[in-house]
């Protein structure tokens, strides 16, 4: 595998209030293609929705390879965990960074027997990477697809690779999820 494509070393680390400009242009940079697509891209808008609703404690950094990558929000939302702000810088998009991420908060919620809820901007390749990891539509509308997944048992581990074995159109569990 070339080095432009291998997963870099990466960790998580607690957001700290000096952390919210890299995280602001970056949501800015991440966001822009979508936001743009949905004809709802406004340079100003999309910094301050961040700045406005910024919490570091739920809040983590990745860094990859020691160095500022992006970011990932998980937070308790009464029986359930929300995730948000998920963003990684460009150029590490498409390397696995994202899914291993992914796959470690899900694991935590896993473990705490907890649903995960998020929702993504409606066209987003990002959605795929959700449903890889077995979220499914709970609702949407003409910009937001919220999703929803369900703690996976504890006894059978997720595949390797971090893909969903089921069928995410699969109604049986599109009602499992819902509940």
């Amino acid at each position: 595998m070339n080095n432009s494509t291998s997963l870099p070393a990466w960790s998580l680390r607690p957001a700290r209030p000096d952390d919210i400009e890299a995280i602001v242009e970056l949501r800015a940079v991440v966001m822009r293609p979508d936001l743009q697509r949905l004809g709802r891209y406004d340079p100003h808008r999309v910094r301050q929705r961040f700045r406005d609703s910024f919490v570091p404690g739920p809040t983590s950094v990745v860094e990859a390879d020691g160095a500022f990558a992006g970011c990932v929000t998980l937070r308790s939302d009464g029986d359930r965990l929300l995730l948000e702000h998920f963003y990684l810088a460009p150029g590490l998009q498409g390397r696995g960074l994202g899914s291993a991420v992914l796959r470690g908060l899900l694991d935590r919620a896993d473990a705490d027997d907890r649903a995960v809820r998020l929702n993504v901007l409606t066209g987003s390749p990002a959605r795929r990477l959700y449903e890889r990891h077995g979220f499914v539509v709970e609702s949407q509308d003409p910009v937001d697809v919220f999703m929803i997944r369900t703690p996976r048992s504890l006894s059978a581990p997720p595949p390797p690779d971090g893909s969903f074995r089921g069928d995410p159109t699969d109604r049986s569990e599109r009602i499992r999820s819902i509940r």
